[in-house]
C-alpha cells in the first residue's frame, strides 16, 4: 500500500516530538494500531535492500617490545625481540 503523505507527515512530526507514539496520537487524536501499521510500512518503504559490504581486515596482534624469561634457578632475562634466537638459546644454556 502506498504511504499518504498525511501519514508521512504525522510520522515525521512524532519522530521529532520525542513523545512516545501512544502520547504523540493521543495527542492528534489517532489511532495507535493505525499508526503503528502505517510507520511499518513508513520504514519498509525506507529500507535499503543492498547488502552490507564486506570489508577485508588482516588482523595481526601486537608485538610485545621486549621478552621476559624466568628459569628455575631465579633468573630473569629481560630482553629485546630483536635478539637472536640462536644466541638467546645459547646464553639460556649457560644460565641452566
Amino acid at each position: 500500500m502506498a504511504l499518504l503523505p498525511h501519514w508521512i507527515d504525522h510520522i515525521e512530526r512524532w519522530q521529532s516530538s520525542g513523545l512516545s507514539q501512544t502520547g504523540y496520537c493521543r495527542q492528534h487524536g489517532l489511532n495507535t494500531h493505525t499508526f503503528a501499521a502505517w510507520l511499518s510500512d513508513y520504514r519498509r518503504s525506507r529500507r535499503v535492500d543492498t547488502p552490507p559490504a564486506l570489508i577485508p581486515v588482516q588482523l595481526q596482534p601486537p608485538l610485545p617490545d621486549y621478552l621476559i624469561l624466568h628459569n628455575a634457578k631465579g633468573h630473569r632475562l629481560e630482553l629485546p625481540t630483536t635478539v637472536s634466537a640462536v644466541w638467546l638459546a645459547e646464553l639460556w644454556r649457560c644460565l641452566d
